[in-house]
């Protein structure tokens, strides 16, 4: 996929460097906890991570690729809204972990 590439058909925007845009998964307000039991998006848990999807990348991404899942620090972020879906850019060296089919589980990563 090149740089311009996406996910999201007719994504109108062209990253540049090492950004990466990505689309959250799930509300962000209240979640379920594995019992089924609903916790408000008023309660604190200390620093919670989130998951989300990527929807493009810049041409000097090197460990991501559109459509990789990525996990980041929510307070991190700066968002931004496309065609009325809101989306969040990130740079590279501020995500913690990618998961997707083709990373390996002998790989060490890259270190940014």
């Amino acid at each position: 996929m090149t740089a311009e590439a996406s996910v999201e058909a007719g994504l109108p925007i062209r990253l540049l460097h090492d950004r990466v845009l990505v689309r959250v998964e799930g509300p962000e307000g209240e979640r379920r906890s594995t019992a089924g039991i609903v916790i408000p998006a008023t309660a604190s848990v200390g620093r919670r991570l989130s998951w989300a999807t990527a929807v493009g990348v810049g041409p000097n991404v090197r460990s991501i690729v559109a459509g990789d899942r990525v996990l980041f620090d929510p307070d991190d972020r700066s968002e931004v809204e496309l065609h009325g879906r809101e989306y969040v850019l990130l740079r590279e060296r501020d995500l913690h972990a990618v998961a997707a089919r083709r990373v390996e589980a002998e790989a060490t990563g890259l270190y940014l």
